[in-house]
Order: C-alpha cells, then structure tokens, then sequence
C-alpha cells in the first residue's frame, strides 16, 4: 500500500507533534519545578503550545482567545501573585516526594490511561475522517452564543473562582509578610 502525502499534510504532522511534544515537557515541567516562577513560565508555554493546537483545529478564534485571556490576562495575575508571595510560598517537593505526591501521581497516570482507553475505544475508525463541521464552528458569535446561554453558570462560576484565587494569594502574601516580620522582631 502506498501512501502519497502532500507537503502540507507532512507540515501539518510536523507542527502537531512539536506543539503536542512542547506541550506534554511544558506541563511535566509545570509541576516538577520547586521555583514557582519557572512554574508558571512552563505553564505559559504549555499554555502557547494549546493555542497552536487549536489552531490546528481550526478554532482559531479559541486559539486567540488562549493566548490573550489565559497565557496573557491570567498569568500575568498568575506572575503578580507570585512575585507578591516571594521566597515565603511553599514548595511541594522540598524534603523529597511525600505518600501523598507519590499517590496523587499513581493517580493522574491511571487517570490518563483510562482516558486514552476511553477514547480508543468510543473513537473506533472515526479519528480517521474529517468531521463534518457547520460554517459557524468556533466563530465569536457561535462561542458567545454558547457561553452565555448554554454554560453561562461555569462561565461565571470560573471568574468568581479566579478572583477568589487572586484574593486569597494576596491574603497569604500578606500573612506571609505579617509573620517574617514578626519573627524578626522576635529574633532581635
């Protein structure tokens, strides 16, 4: 069987599989850093990587909308809350990997397992056809259309979890401070 392949058919495979690459090493390298700035610059990554993804998909008004709410809005908040902790926040894998670091990996790993299964086997030969689509797939009207009728509760349920997020980083880097501070008066 000969397989012919156009010149972007392979240039299509070639950026899927840097940006999949770049995006499973950007997520690994998300939770192994113990520097929470190095954190959160793998995470934009992993981030930039989705957003090249989507394009791939054909959303490309999803793929804007990644890198300017989520890789730009959200981690700039992301960064901000960081710098205002300092050296005060707490790194998960100081003193070596505890049970509960080891199971919560045995977990994700089972959990990805599974989700290859499950897709493996609801896909069947349907991976191998295009989809068919309407026109209006991933246009602004059609996003928007979704967003505020049919998930606008999860829609409002993330923002009001994102700025209890920011709130609650700024009450810790204030604790934080309040307690360096009170043990250096202790201390002279």
């Amino acid at each position: 069987m000969v397989l012919a392949f156009s010149a972007g058919d392979v240039a299509t495979w070639i950026v899927w599989v840097v940006a999949a690459f770049a995006c499973i090493a950007s997520g690994i390298a998300v939770v192994t850093f113990t520097n929470p700035m190095y954190s959160a610059l793998s995470l934009i990554a992993n981030l930039g990587a989705l957003a090249v993804l989507y394009l791939l998909l054909a959303a490309e008004f999803v793929a804007a909308a990644q890198v300017l709410v989520y890789a730009g809005a959200v981690m700039v908040m992301f960064l901000f809350v960081i710098a205002y902790l300092g050296s005060q926040a707490d790194t998960p894998w100081v003193g070596g990997p505890s049970w509960q670091t080891v199971g919560a990996i045995g977990a994700a790993g089972a959990l990805l397992v599974e989700i290859i299964v499950v897709i493996g086997l609801k896909a069947g030969g349907r991976l191998s056809t295009d989809a068919k689509l309407p026109d209006s797939f991933g246009s602004p009207a059609a996003i928007g259309q979704l967003f505020l009728t049919d998930h606008l509760l999860a829609f409002e349920v993330t923002s009001i979890i994102l700025l209890v997020a920011a709130v609650g980083g700024v009450v810790l880097g204030a604790h934080a401070r309040d307690s360096a501070e009170l043990s250096g008066e202790a201390g002279s």
